[in-house]
């Protein structure tokens, strides 16, 4: 489904919702993680790896925001 509904049910929201908690929770411990790791090989997949769960997590706040309206 590449569109978002009119309405989002309580429900969805909620799901919605875990998934940015998901994600952004996901960020913040690879981050941590990035810190750690002296590796550089390691630290670029890390890093590689945070900003896919970013975008995933700026997808799901985009959906939101323009949700329902026509412009």
């Amino acid at each position: 489904m590449n569109e978002v509904p009119a309405m989002v049910s309580t429900k969805d929201l909620s799901y919605i919702e875990d998934m940015l908690n998901w994600n952004f929770t996901t960020i913040k411990k690879i981050n941590s993680y990035i810190s750690l790791v002296e590796d550089g090989e390691i630290k670029e997949m890390l890093s590689y790896i945070s900003e896919k769960f970013k975008t995933h997590y700026n997808s799901l706040i985009n959906c939101l925001s323009i949700g329902g309206s026509d412009e």
